[in-house]
């Protein structure tokens, strides 16, 4: 009767009663306060609920008196993290009065000591509890996606330099080669080479040599055209240029002016001819085709670059042409 909120439980109650509910520190000693407690406890939850019972003894103590022991779980019919977890406790003494069992005595120990005026559950405690819980799991997931994306990028980023890694710009490669299928829009490659950088790191120090990579780096990435250009540094002392949507001859354009924005640095390096820092560079530009992987389009670049450095350095190389069957 009580799981299931029925009313006629009151009818169960002795008119000689006792006993004390557990959000209550006070004892009750009269049948109609206990009935009127009752009924707001139906009425402040009226869903029926689930009691999982744990154990439960008998104990005759006389024969028309039974004492009843039971440990239980309440589930109430709303997801709460406390009341489900707790053991209720509960001691009812039973008088046989006439025909009939009647509750003499009614006793709960359960962990309301949170409820509050006219409650019998503690309602508004457990619904901010419950809001409290809710904010502090959006707050740790939307800690989690910060934290995934703050690693997510430090994988997809140089710890030297500040842009793009290889494994960064190997994804973006596949990416643009599938549009580029899907568009028929070109996609070149700027492949670039530091011009005898050991010389440097062997005259100047690996400090140096660092420091040299990153002004390089921000270069390139304050050179990019547009925001789906992608910088990366390849490996070493090699950065590579991804442009989307880019024909050959504006690839040409870009190279070049890299070229001279390079050289307009003016880092020192004795090492080489012009006394300053200088870069060879190879450019392949084509429209990506099932017929090959996006790949090629790198090998291009990177033979384009090899001519380069064949031709004296500090110049920009474009590659042949590719095949088209």
């Amino acid at each position: 009767m009580y799981a299931s909120r029925d009313e006629r439980l009151i009818t169960c109650f002795s008119e000689n009663f006792s006993g004390y509910a557990g959000s209550s520190d006070v004892l009750v000693s009269d049948r109609a306060e206990w009935v009127r407690i009752t009924k707001l406890d139906f009425a402040q939850v009226p869903e029926r609920l689930h009691i999982e019972m744990l154990d439960l003894a008998l104990q005759d103590l006389a024969d028309d008196v039974v004492a009843v022991t039971a440990f239980f779980h309440i589930h109430l019919p709303f997801p709460e993290n406390i009341l489900a977890r707790e053991t209720a406790r509960l001691v009812l003494i039973f008088r046989l009065e006439g025909d009939a069992w009647k509750i003499a005595h009614s006793s709960i120990s359960i962990p309301f000591g949170l409820a509050g005026d006219d409650e019998i559950y503690p309602m508004v405690n457990l619904r901010e509890r419950n809001r409290e819980l809710e904010a502090l799991i959006e707050t740790r997931t939307h800690a989690l996606a910060e934290a995934n994306r703050k690693l997510e990028a430090l994988s997809n980023t140089d710890g030297l330099t500040g842009v793009a890694n290889r494994r960064s710009f190997d994804q973006a490669l596949s990416r643009e080669w599938d549009r580029g299928l899907r568009s028929g829009a070109p996609l070149s490659l700027v492949m670039l080479d530091v011009d005898l950088f050991k010389h440097f790191n062997d005259t100047n120090g690996h400090l140096a040599g660092d420091a040299c990579l990153q002004a390089l780096a921000r270069l390139l990435a304050q050179s990019g055209r547009r925001a789906g250009d992608l910088v990366a540094r390849f490996g070493g002392e090699e950065f590579v240029v991804l442009l989307p949507e880019t024909g050959g001859d504006d690839a040409v354009k870009f190279a070049n002016h890299l070229l001279d924005e390079i050289r307009s640095l003016a880092l020192p390096h004795a090492g080489v001819p012009a006394g300053i820092v200088t870069a060879s560079l190879g450019v392949a530009s084509l429209t990506p085709s099932r017929n090959d992987p996006p790949e090629f389009l790198v090998e291009q670049a990177d033979r384009a670059l090899y001519r380069a450095k064949q031709a004296g350095r500090n110049c920009m190389y474009v590659a042949d042409a590719p095949r088209t069957d």
